[in-house]
């Protein structure tokens, strides 16, 4: 299963029609933010693929476009404080946001972001009971606390990220927020089963299918 992740700053090749040719095997997209909503619609729409996201600490709560103004993306997934169940058996959950450094939107404290990943662990060992494992991939804007983030107060870690990485062992920590400008920037990191990556940009990923469990209907209904 290929996964086609993104975040904080539009790529020309997604933006373009070459995208349908060149990521044409690409299964699942995944955002961890800061990317405006016509971007993320547009590989949707290219692509015919569903699209998850969390919103970033710069994100708009209207964007306003050619469309109308709207509050989120259209055909895309919201899953901040969520965990859905793709069709392909997929676990995906979420957390939006960065730690609070100037009181904008999506800012957080580490109380508060310890708060959400509390609130989003119950369905997580709901699903350990249903699939066998707790979660697949953790999408969030911000790094895990001392992994791929920085000294300055807005590009700190999240400690409940490291908690979350360590308690369920997901097969991918997705984040965004720390922008690379290096060719040599550390962006894939392995913390004991999990690979931490920063999408700056985008990645490209992938997923053993035998390792997921296709869920029945009536079980994807009740997590959707």
């Amino acid at each position: 299963m290929k996964i086609l992740a993104v975040s904080d700053t539009e790529v020309p090749i997604l933006y373009s029609p070459l995208i349908a040719q060149r990521f044409r095997d690409v299964d699942v997209i995944i955002s961890c933010g800061d990317l405006p909503y016509y971007y993320l619609e547009y590989m949707i729409s290219m692509l015919d693929v569903p699209l998850y996201y969390v919103r970033g600490n710069h994100a708009s709560k209207v964007e306003t476009t050619t469309g109308g103004d709207r509050s989120s993306p259209w055909g895309a997934i919201d899953i901040h404080q969520r965990c859905k169940c793709d069709p392909s058996g997929l676990l995906v959950a979420g957390i939006e946001g960065s730690i609070r450094y100037n009181y904008g939107p999506q800012q957080y404290s580490q109380a508060e972001m310890w708060s959400m990943v509390l609130l989003l662990t119950p369905t997580l060992f709901l699903n350990r009971l249903r699939y066998g494992r707790f979660l697949d991939i953790f999408v969030t804007h911000s790094p895990p606390w001392n992994i791929h983030d920085a000294d300055d107060r807005p590009h700190q870690g999240i400690k409940a990220f490291r908690w979350v990485i360590n308690t369920f062992k997901p097969h991918y920590h997705l984040h965004g927020h720390i922008h690379l400008y290096r060719q040599d920037a550390v962006k894939d990191t392995m913390v004991g089963r999990t690979h931490v990556v920063n999408t700056y940009g985008y990645q490209v990923l992938e997923i053993n299918e035998e390792s997921l469990t296709p869920p029945p209907k009536s079980d994807r209904l009740k997590l959707d």
